[in-house]
């Protein structure tokens, strides 16, 4: 098996000047100042892939997905997923429930907050979240949850981080449901990604399959209001980041917002298309792949004029699992540039880093 390693460093063109930097949990990655303006790049600059092959018992397909996905991870990080076999009528139902959830009265929402969750299950009101360290905040609002265990489940008193009790609103009980089904199915089409994962680094096919059977797998529902008028770069829908865990799936709504920065240092518009999850690589697999595979830096603005929705589903491995450099992506000349950390243990610093009130928290222990 090959040993696969990272492209070298971008090389910028004489004229061009790098005006500042993003922090990730991989180090910080330079940017060109642009304002809020991205290219208006066609979608086709995004690669599309059909999954439907990695349902079909034909290996020699499912390796051609693997081939596009490998391709895709390493020259983008970012890829629109079709056939993903999430029927839209479930989708349907969730968006549905996002719009009735997000309409509630705000003490409503408050009253199942974030805030009163050890492991960030809830609600996050507009600025609650700051995903760009230098910013002021998101200009979102947002709820999130992960696996629904079992009240007796033996791993919830283990102290890992990512296992805790969901919370609920009690006004909408078809929330929940419409929720955790859409949640059901993605994780299913997840698997998937992972086994194209496996495929793309010649690994077995079930190389993440003992890794993923609780995982870190936290689905959000998003709401961004327009932002119109003259807009602070620093207070945007969601500032500049790149994603924690393996790889996230986004479902969007039909309005545009994402923006995704190429290796040029310029940012690309990555439009909704019908029918097409889209997939980027997070920090956490760019670790486990010595850099191979390229968790991207995105944003999101909704200057649409109307209300945006969308779900995003970020899906790690279980939180005991070990992320060290893959064999296949090291070697003599390419040495791990990543020392091994535990997955639960390295989100849960990310979240701390990213939500105030996890932040204030943490400054008081030291105070």
């Amino acid at each position: 098996m090959q040993a696969f390693e990272a492209s070298g460093e971008r090389v910028l063109e004489p004229d061009t000047v790098e005006t500042g930097t993003i922090d990730t949990g991989n180090g910080p990655r330079a940017f060109f100042s642009s304002g809020l303006e991205a290219k208006p790049t066609p979608f086709e600059a995004i690669p599309i892939i059909d999954f439907g092959p990695m349902l079909s018992g034909n290996l020699v397909q499912r390796v051609k997905v693997g081939e596009a996905v490998r391709k895709a991870c390493t020259e983008v990080g970012f890829f629109y997923a079709i056939n993903h076999s999430v029927s839209q009528g479930v989708i349907d139902a969730t968006f549905g429930a996002a719009h009735r959830f997000f309409a509630l009265p705000a003490e409503t929402k408050a009253a199942i907050g974030v805030e009163k969750s050890d492991n960030n299950r809830g609600y996050t009101p507009l600025l609650g979240e700051n995903t760009d360290p230098t910013a002021k905040g998101d200009m979102h609002e947002a709820f999130d949850f992960a696996l629904e265990l079992d009240a007796n489940d033996p791993d919830l008193g283990k102290g890992l981080f990512g296992y805790a009790p969901n919370q609920w609103p009690d006004e909408d009980t078809d929330f929940r449901d419409s929720l955790l089904t859409y949640q059901r199915d993605a994780l299913a089409f997840g698997a998937l990604i992972f086994k194209a994962f496996a495929l793309a680094l010649e690994l077995p096919e079930d190389y993440f399959a003992a890794k993923i059977t609780k995982p870190l797998a936290v689905t959000r529902v998003l709401h961004y209001p327009p932002q119109d008028g003259v807009i602070d770069e620093k207070q945007i829908g969601t500032g500049a980041h790149s994603d924690y865990e393996c790889f996230t799936i986004l479902c969007t709504d039909d309005k545009a917002a994402l923006q995704v920065l190429n290796s040029a240092g310029e940012w690309i518009e990555a439009p909704p298309v019908e029918g097409a999850f889209i997939v980027n690589v997070g920090d956490m697999m760019e670790r486990w792949t010595n850099d191979y595979f390229k968790s991207t830096i995105h944003r999101a603005i909704n200057r649409t004029g109307k209300q945006r929705y969308s779900i995003p589903l970020f899906f790690g491995t279980n939180p005991d699992v070990e992320i060290a450099v893959l064999e296949s992506c090291q070697s003599a000349t390419n040495p791990p540039r990543y020392e091994p950390v535990q997955a639960g243990a390295y989100v849960e610093q990310r979240i701390n880093e990213t939500y105030a009130h996890r932040h204030d928290d943490a400054q008081g222990d030291h105070d």
